[in-house]
């Protein structure tokens, strides 16, 4: 329908890992653009939804740096 990107906005640190990997999936076998996946770090868990999103064929994902990393931002993966 014309979308170049799709974007998960995960600002209130909801997504679980697995959920993660679900979403993921399910849109990877959907649709043909890249899936991004902006998440917090709030519970620290984050990381771990990272890693089950990239499993399901995740595009991109949001990092930080690790001074400015965790809590309200995203997790560092330094």
């Amino acid at each position: 329908m014309g979308a170049d990107m799709i974007c998960i906005k995960d600002m209130a640190n909801l997504l679980l890992p697995m959920d993660a990997y679900s979403l993921v999936k399910a849109l990877k076998e959907t649709v043909s653009v890249p899936i991004h996946l902006h998440t917090h770090d709030t519970s620290g868990n984050q990381v771990a939804a990272y890693l089950m999103a990239a499993e399901a064929g995740v595009d991109i994902v949001d990092c930080a740096i690790d001074s400015m990393s965790s809590t309200t931002s995203q997790p560092s993966l330094n």
